[in-house]
């Protein structure tokens, strides 16, 4: 039987995020941290996490500061001062290192979603992570989409975070049916990366990044049907982790099989295809895509 405990995980920043714990009986001495999308709550993951605590996994899911449980009032949304890179510096770090404190002779698997796996190049306690698994992670260079969704990039960049931003104290990303609002720091950052063919790696500086320095094995997971991570961005994110171990899987779909498009790896109807291999990656180090 699998139980979820709500938690409060405190940042080197001194602000906390809200995470929650799953885990059963059957502990395996494997820890998994899941890192999230940009503006999707925690509790999207919860069957997925259930999943593996069911196979004698602890998981740990959490609301980066100013999203869901993590502050994200209006009120506290217009006070909030972090950058979108304090989420892998002190949200996505301080939830890691909570977890190898917790267990430290546990194996740590890090999966992220969509920017969650941009992040990782900002964590200060990499070295606690043993293999990370990105999920439709990517670059959100504008020029790097196209059509209409290289258009849609451009406005999003270019028009809807530098207008809106300013007038309500955050970006209102909610009144678009888009995800949870986001903190205007953040947005404000975000933006800077996707208008700039190197996104962050635009704005490198030593001290902050440690793409480089992580040498441990990637798997990294992309979709054909994905209008928000296609091939291309994807592949660009994983080049950017130079020294690590990367394998690299794009799904095309078999005659008769859906595809999850940017959201539905973590959904349920997709355990058979995709979560079954990600449990033998996680143990094994083999994933047939």
């Amino acid at each position: 039987m699998v139980t979820s405990t709500a938690l409060e995980i405190k940042t080197a920043k001194e602000h906390t995020v809200a995470a929650v714990k799953f885990s059963a009986s059957n502990f395996t001495n494997q820890l998994i941290v899941i890192s999230s999308a940009t503006g999707v709550l925690q509790k999207y993951y919860a069957n997925f996490a259930k999943f593996f605590a069911e196979k004698g996994f602890i998981v740990y899911t959490f609301d980066y500061y100013g999203i869901g449980q993590s502050s994200a009032t209006t009120s506290a949304l217009k006070k909030n001062t972090c950058n979108l890179k304090s989420w892998g510096q002190n949200d996505q770090a301080a939830v890691v290192a909570f977890a190898k404190t917790a267990h430290p002779n546990a194996s740590l698997t890090l999966i992220t979603h969509s920017i969650g796996g941009q992040l990782v190049g900002f964590n200060p306690n990499y070295k606690l992570i043993d293999k990370v698994i990105m999920v439709a992670s990517q670059t959100g260079y504008w020029q790097s989409f196209h059509g209409f969704n290289k258009l849609k990039m451009w406005c999003f960049w270019f028009v809807l975070i530098p207008l809106l931003t300013p007038l309500f104290g955050y970006f209102p990303a909610k009144k678009f049916g888009l995800f949870e609002n986001l903190p205007k720091h953040m947005a404000y950052e975000w933006a800077s990366w996707g208008r700039k063919k190197n996104y962050m790696m635009h704005f490198h500086t030593p001290n902050d990044y440690f793409f480089e320095a992580l040498h441990i094995p990637f798997l990294v997971l992309s979709f054909s049907n994905d209008a928000y991570a296609p091939k291309n961005t994807v592949d660009w994110l994983a080049k950017q982790y130079k020294n690590a171990t990367i394998n690299r899987v794009h799904h095309t779909p078999k005659e008769g099989e859906k595809q999850p498009k940017h959201f539905g790896f973590f959904k349920a109807r997709f355990k058979n295809l995709f979560w079954h291999q990600t449990l033998s990656y996680i143990l094994n180090s083999t994933y047939n895509g």
